[in-house]
């Protein structure tokens, strides 16, 4: 799968269908056929929409943990909460099921938002808030996670 780029909005109709914007159907033509799976987010009140070729590696990632350890097997039901298999429709349109809308509070207007090999569906006002930098130093948070990595022979990131 490639890294899927951009940040687009677009408004939910009356059933809770999502119209994918035009720039993002096209990134993920490949995965049109074989549907997506839509979950909850773990760290954000958003959802997240996996291509299933995506959602397929995940799945081998948590299959190769322990199911008599309690922890792997409370997480896997957790993480596992509310997982449904979308497609996207000949119009081009993503149905939301209730129960995750409810859970990303989504509105009206929705953004759809690029997380390396996924897409993060996020309620407008609610995104918005978490990219404004309020809760973190943004700057201070990139130092932390990417500071240390450096793949080039000439020491440059």
């Amino acid at each position: 799968m490639n890294t899927i780029i951009g940040t687009y909005e677009c408004k939910v109709d009356a059933k809770g269908r999502l119209m994918m914007p035009a720039a993002l159907k096209k990134q993920l033509t490949a995965s049109l056929q074989s549907g997506f799976v839509l979950k909850r987010s773990v760290f954000q009140q958003c959802l997240e929409l996996y291509p299933m070729e995506e959602w397929d590696l995940m799945m081998k990632k948590i299959n190769k943990l322990n199911r008599f350890v309690k922890k792997n097997n409370d997480f896997i039901r957790r993480f596992t909460a509310g997982v449904k298999v979308v497609e996207v429709d000949a119009l081009g349109r993503l149905l939301v099921p209730k129960d995750l809308v409810t859970f990303a509070s989504i509105s009206k207007d929705v953004v759809f938002s690029s997380a390396v090999n996924i897409v993060e569906i996020w309620d407008k006002d609610l995104y918005e808030k978490s990219i404004s930098g309020e809760d973190m130093d943004f700057a201070d948070l990139a130092e932390e996670v990417m500071g240390n990595i450096n793949d080039d022979d000439d020491g440059i990131s």
